[in-house]
């Protein structure tokens, strides 16, 4: 039977995972993100286009070049997870 701890600690891997995965596209998105708010700001354009096109362009470039690592780290957690199931059955 899991108890009160096993699921938070169940969600606290879960919740630590995800986000080792979805760091480098965060960061990488919101850098470009401030560098091309600051050039729009220096140079007085304000076309919307400029911003979305490249953070689209690099979270896709991250996505294709990171896929093996981030395929890597799922793998390996949802087989420690099921490794580790008779634990929360009981």
């Amino acid at each position: 039977m899991m108890t009160p701890d096993m699921v938070a600690e169940l969600l606290r891997e879960l919740m630590k995972e995800s986000l080792i995965v979805a760091a480098p596209v965060l960061i990488a998105s919101a850098l470009l993100s401030f560098v091309l708010s600051l050039l729009q700001t220096l140079t007085s354009l304000q076309e919307q286009s400029l911003t979305t096109v490249p953070r689209l362009v690099v979270v896709a470039v991250i996505l294709l070049a990171g896929m093996p690592w981030f395929l890597e780290r799922m793998a390996t957690y949802t087989r420690v997870l099921l490794a580790d199931f008779h634990r929360y059955l009981g």
